[in-house]
């Protein structure tokens, strides 16, 4: 067998076709042919905690992960079956940093606070504390003010700033400092041995810039925020980055069009995997 692929993707408007541009109607099916090869470690990386993973999975038809880093880097599990098994050892690296202190306390201290509206319950996690504010294009004042009302407890903190482009608000995720979706990623890739050159990580927004200007080869799918495409553009090595533009299979580039573009970008030898060897030369 080939040497396993960890291929590693965020969800709403990467995976998701859930934004405004349309999706090729063969990309999923392709996806879901990918997904099914016993090379790939398949890796959902996303802001949902495992209940929206999960209503995820059964609207889009979706193909079952072996590994879910969800609230945004906060939690990684690993699904054994239809089960959902917690990585104690991610929760031991990240949870000193807090200092004790849980989301309830960090909440009561960020209280009041203006241009902040905390998120429903549902999108909270155990060590990741979210908001809702106004889509700010610079948002270093608010994240500044931020910080000075968490300094007196101690807690180190990750602040992580995104825009949602479908209603045009601004989204603050409070992790602890260690916590986010490069680390994480990082830490199960790994976990996993599973080398740099193996590794495929595909996004579209604010919450992914981390990873997609890091040493792992990265794809921004062609539905992307044009303010991410430019900073990533600006930030990362041209070597590890590949922007989606379409043309693969006929297909726009859009959603998992996209990531299956950058998968063989960087690994060309995966096209035998998703067109029959009869067909290979119409394509």
């Amino acid at each position: 067998m080939n040497p396993a692929i960890l291929l590693a993707t965020d969800l709403d408007r990467t995976l998701l076709p859930n934004g405004a541009q349309p999706e090729s109607p063969l990309a999923r099916p392709l996806f879901r042919r990918l997904a099914a090869r016993p090379e790939i470690r398949l890796a959902y990386v996303t802001g949902r905690h495992p209940a929206l993973v999960e209503a995820a999975i059964a609207e889009y038809a979706l193909p079952r992960p072996a590994f879910v880093i969800a609230d945004v880097g906060a939690s990684i599990y690993q699904l054994d079956a239809d089960a959902w098994q917690p990585r104690q050892d991610w929760v031991d690296a990240i949870a000193p940093a807090w200092r004790g202190h849980d989301r309830a306390h960090l909440a009561a201290l960020l209280r009041n606070l203006a241009d902040l509206t905390l998120q429903e319950a549902s999108k909270q996690g155990v060590f990741k504390l979210s908001y809702y504010a106004a889509p700010l294009a610079d948002p270093a004042d608010l994240l500044r003010r931020v910080r000075e009302r968490l300094a007196p407890c101690g807690a180190e903190v990750n602040l992580i700033w995104s825009i949602d482009e479908t209603s045009a608000t601004g989204l603050l995720d409070i992790l602890p400092a260690a916590a986010s979706k490069l680390h994480a990623l990082e830490f199960l890739r790994a976990r996993l041995g599973i080398p740099l050159q193996q590794t495929l990580f595909a996004g579209d927004s604010g919450n992914d810039i981390e990873v997609l200007v890091s040493d792992i080869p990265s794809v921004l799918v062609a539905n992307a925020q044009d303010s991410v495409r430019a900073e990533a553009t600006t930030r990362a090595n041209p070597a590890t980055l590949y922007l989606a533009v379409g043309g693969l299979f006929g297909m726009n580039g859009n959603y998992s069009a996209g990531i299956l573009e950058g998968l063989l970008h960087f690994m060309p030898e995966a096209r035998a995997w998703l067109v029959p060897a009869t067909l290979q030369t119409l394509f």
